[in-house]
């Protein structure tokens, strides 16, 4: 994907920032919203079509996708009908004031909200928080199923892609049993977890953790996150008991 497909907002440095995709193949309208939302505490990717947003789609976690169904080459609508057949990653469509019946399409196929062009930047942000605040309660509420990913402190670990990233753009590379070992402590933040415990877990995702001693492996991974790792910050230890990862995490569905 080169720069001329994809922008990118940076927003003010937080815990943790929800990631707007914005699919728009007007570039005034993409940079608009992309300036807009990233200066309001979001983090957003704008990408002109399909294949570029899949592309993101596939290498990140998004939280929200706003989709304008009227695109050259592959049509929003069925952009829009993949997407719930793959995910339930909240839309905001963007159609023409006289769209009324690709409106009610849209909302039918799953998508979570509309705006007409042209469109107040300020109502798109608050259609936006409404629509993630309301994802939150859900989460909540245990209704979702499948974790996407986990994020910690500007950290952020895609379950499906194995990476795990910084708000600061570093990609930190896991071995098998680190990314198992991470994986079960973020599902499981501020609670003790003794040895036995992690291992046993760990096997549930990879078997490599078997064959290495858990404090080997906590060892390696506070090296790679920890900003020092000799005073952890993440990865505490619980004299006696086990570890704590004792900073408050996210999951993302």
């Amino acid at each position: 994907m080169n720069e001329a497909t994809m922008t990118q907002a940076q927003p003010p440095k937080a815990q943790s920032v929800p990631h707007v995709l914005v699919v728009d193949d007007d570039p005034q309208i993409r940079e608009l919203v992309a300036d807009y939302l990233g200066g309001n505490e979001l983090r957003v990717s704008a990408v002109a079509d399909g294949k570029a947003m899949q592309a993101v789609l596939d290498e990140q976690v998004v939280d929200l996708v706003v989709l304008d169904l009227k695109l050259r080459g592959e049509d929003g609508m069925a952009i829009a009908r993949r997407m719930r057949d793959e995910s339930q990653i909240p839309i905001v469509m963007l159609t023409g004031r006289a769209e009324e019946a690709d409106r009610v399409m849209g909302l039918e196929l799953g998508a979570d909200d509309y705006l007409t062009k042209p469109f107040s930047p300020r109502e798109l942000l608050a259609r936006i928080r409404t629509i993630l605040r309301r994802r939150k309660a859900e989460v909540r509420q245990g209704r979702p199923e499948g974790v996407r990913a986990y994020r910690f402190d500007g950290w952020e670990i895609n379950l499906n892609t194995r990476r795990l990233s910084h708000r600061d753009g570093r990609n930190v590379p896991l071995t098998n049993g680190e990314f198992s070992l991470l994986v079960v402590m973020l599902g499981a933040p501020n609670r003790i977890l003794s040895r036995d415990q992690l291992l046993d877990l760990s096997r549930l995702h990879n078997d490599e953790v078997y064959s290495r001693s858990i404090d080997v492996q906590i060892m390696r991974l506070r090296r790679k996150i920890e900003p020092e790792p000799n005073n952890p910050k993440y990865i505490r230890t619980e004299r006696g008991a086990g570890y704590i990862f004792g900073v408050p995490v996210e999951t993302v569905y």
